[in-house]
């Protein structure tokens, strides 16, 4: 038998900074039940895709393509887009995964929240929050100059949608961008089949934009025999670390394909679709982003690019000035569809939140007639409306930025932990207490076998034919031969369990170190090398110790089995981690600066708030081979009735 005292504290629920560890239970068809109305599972594998793509290609590409050749990669930029493409891969692939096991509007949130604990979602969410909110008003603001183009100019616009400047106070106000915020609010209230209609019909005319691109880019460029490739300083005019460089900037133009995990409860097939549409959708923008750089980089050489329009200089170059309102609708339409990508996910996110008590109930409401979030999606449309209005978010960039990364860095540690220590014990709300005694020996650590120790309403209704009630002398005998058995083999599981998470904190603690070395130019060189060496080694032996270490079986019962796995773990979740944190450390102090203040806000609110009003306040915790059983218990023979 296990020490009771040993094991309290993980069977009943925490209190205190002990909240931050509390983890939820897979959403399942059970606990479902008691949610009230839910989302409408609409969206096919097609719908998914137009989100995906939509969400990801923005107008950045119009623009980075003559940054990053001018500046890092030079004709090697093709080379860039496939590195950062594959960098983008990785996160793809933990997402699928977990987008199938645990198909939740809350997304990354709610991965961490099952595998990581509260605190840690907490965060991830309100990170998130952050990116999604500043992210919409940016792309609105955007939109405004490019729309201008189509009336002659930002001073032929309508005076009421025209950007004015406010004497007093020195702000600039953007009619324009708030009333794109308000179109897009009001359509996402709709319904999620409309909006992602709308979404498919301007992601097409998007796509149809980058591939004019392509064709007549790349039959002007064959015709005058690719110029931009015939130089003298070769293909790789920066070097190996210039196109290196290149790829950790142009990665950021494939985020957004993390968007189709928040309509996982939308999907009609969500361990089906949403891996084939993560993974079509991250396809598509990586062949596009390929072609259209080949193409541009081709047409002229890089030094001659302009860095704010390069693909409508390189072909007015070439005496094609009316294809620049060919590249500007492609352009708005990109920017129209990241717009709806951006507010697409905020309401769900809230809504995920609110439903585990972390935010006021208000945010949780799903309007009968739309299944969707109505007022959620009002709250948030204005908000980002005020600020589009308002402020000019662009400053404010780089903080967008923080909270993808984190998601990434939170889901691919997710997946380890689903593999090597999934979740052994799960919550049982209040409304679940009276169905077991909480003080019973099984909450206490007692032999999971020792189901006699369960006091149920109706224990003979519970068990089938009265199975584990009586046993006869040789029974009991044999049992307890057996026990001893049971004993042996969960101490060896508990030892690895152990192993396994000491090695996957090491990995962790590794890559920080690995990559903060790396990043701090400032250091000595003694010290910088010695603190990358340190950092490499504990990743190394924490990954050798993965490895070689079995995985734990109850990945196979956790969640929704039978859906995408990923591959080559724990080498491709550690590179993602790597990858990303990376990214993270490279963002600059300023950022760093600016989204800490938002998180220390986020912090207060959680411990003033959502600690004390968490689902998972009162909850007690049982073994999870229990809870099924607890859950039909209850479902069949209501509590209260003897």
């Amino acid at each position: 038998m296990h020490s009771s005292s040993n094991s309290a504290a993980k069977y009943c629920s925490s209190s205190g900074f002990g909240s931050l560890a509390r983890r939820k239970q897979v959403d399942s068809v059970l606990a479902k039940r008691e949610e009230g109305p839910r989302l409408a599972q609409r969206l096919s594998v097609i719908d998914v895709v137009a989100i995906g793509v939509g969400a990801t290609i923005g107008a950045g590409v119009y623009v980075l393509v003559g940054t990053v050749a001018r500046e890092q990669a030079g004709p090697a930029l093709t080379v860039s887009f496939l590195i950062a493409g594959v960098a983008a891969a990785l996160s793809a692939f933990c997402y699928a995964e977990l987008a199938s096991r645990c198909p939740s509007a809350g997304s990354a949130y709610h991965y961490a929240y099952i595998c990581i604990g509260e605190g840690a979602a907490w965060l991830i969410g309100w990170a998130l929050i952050l990116e999604y909110t500043l992210g919409g008003s940016a792309i609105a603001r955007g939109l405004t100059p490019n729309l201008a183009l189509f009336f002659g100019g930002q001073e032929n616009l309508p005076s009421l949608l025209a950007r004015h400047t406010i004497p007093a106070l020195g702000i600039v106000v953007d009619p324009c961008a708030a009333v794109l915020v308000l179109i897009v609010t009001i359509l996402l209230c709709m319904g999620i089949k409309e909006s992602s209609l709308a979404q498919t019909v301007v992601t097409t005319i998007n796509i149809c934009g980058m591939i004019f691109i392509i064709t007549a880019g790349g039959y002007i460029a064959f015709k005058n025999g690719w110029p931009g490739y015939d130089l003298a300083t070769g293909y790789l005019p920066f070097g190996f670390n210039g196109m290196l460089a290149g790829s950790g900037i142009v990665f950021f133009s494939f985020i957004g394909f993390d968007v189709v995990a928040s309509t996982a409860e939308e999907v009609k097939n969500p361990k089906r679709d949403l891996p084939i549409g993560m993974g079509i959708s991250l396809s598509i923008c990586c062949i596009l982003y390929m072609l259209v750089s080949v193409v541009v980089v081709g047409l002229v050489p890089y030094y001659a690019l302009d860095p704010d329009t390069p693909i409508s200089s390189a072909f007015a170059s070439y005496g094609m000035q009316w294809a620049v309102y060919i590249i500007t609708a492609g352009a708005v339409t990109a920017l129209c569809a990241s717009l709806m990508g951006s507010l697409l996910p905020q309401p769900r996110m809230f809504m995920a939140m609110a439903r585990d008590g972390l935010l006021p109930s208000f945010f949780s409401d799903i309007d009968k007639h739309t299944q969707v979030p109505v007022k959620s999606t009002i709250v948030i449309g204005i908000l980002a409306a005020a600020l589009a209005f308002f402020m000019d978010v662009s400053q404010l960039a780089g903080m967008v930025s923080v909270g993808t990364l984190l998601a990434f860095t939170a889901v691919a540690v997710s997946v380890l932990i689903l593999r090597y220590v999934p979740p052994d014990v799960v919550p049982l709300v209040s409304s679940f207490h009276g169905s077991i005694d909480a003080s019973s020996p099984l909450l206490l650590g007692t032999d999971v076998e020792d189901v006699s120790s369960l006091k149920f309403k109706d224990p003979v209704k519970f068990f089938d034919h009265g199975k584990g009630l009586n046993h006869s002398e040789g029974t009991s005998i044999s049992t307890s031969i057996g026990h001893k058995q049971i004993d042996q083999d969960d101490g060896n599981h508990e030892k690895r369990r152990m192993i396994a998470a000491w090695s996957i904190t090491v990995v962790c603690t590794g890559v920080l170190i690995l990559t903060y070395s790396a990043s701090s130019e400032y250091l000595p060189r003694l010290l910088r090398f010695t603190s990358c060496t340190v950092g490499g080694g504990l990743l190394l032996c924490g990954l050798i110790i993965l490895a070689c270490i079995a995985q734990d079986n109850g990945r196979h019962s956790f969640g929704h089995a039978g859906g995408f796995t990923c591959p080559l773990v724990p080498f491709l979740p550690v590179a993602c981690i790597l990858v990303n944190t990376y990214l993270l450390v490279n963002l600059g102090g300023g950022t760093w600066l600016r989204v800490s203040a938002w998180l220390l806000i986020g912090a207060v609110i959680y411990l003033v708030y959502g600690r004390s009003h968490s689902s998972l306040l009162n909850a007690v915790y049982v073994p999870t081979a229990y809870a099924d059983k607890v859950h039909r218990a209850s479902s069949s023979y209501p509590v209260g009735e003897d």
